[in-house]
């Protein structure tokens, strides 16, 4: 059995904070998808824009985002779920980790 090796360079990297939000471009990008399914992902709820009056094109995100973007990439991808399904199971994994936390300083 022959092992295979890979080996990644990073040539470039950008903190993800509220100096550094992300543009809508670059949430696509690192999903692997379009800047239309990142505006799906913010009208079913999943994501939210810094300033969500904004105009698109100005929209930016925390990191928070664009963890919950990459969730949904995921669930689509191993379940083949839409983005309505994605946004319903984030939801309750959400309310799942809330109620789990307030059970623990019970």
């Amino acid at each position: 059995m022959q092992i295979r090796q890979t080996t990644v360079s990073v040539v470039h990297c950008q903190p993800v904070d509220e100096d550094h939000p992300l543009r809508a471009e670059e949430i696509a990008r690192a999903a692997g998808d379009r800047i239309e399914w990142v505006i799906e992902l913010v009208e079913a709820g999943v994501i939210a824009p810094t300033a969500p009056e904004a105009p698109r094109a100005q929209w930016a995100f925390h990191g928070e985002a664009l963890r919950g973007a990459l969730e949904a990439r995921r669930l689509q991808r191993d379940f083949d779920v839409g983005v309505d399904a994605a946004a319903l199971i984030i939801e309750l994994q959400r309310e799942v980790r809330r109620l789990r936390g307030l059970l623990g300083r019970v």
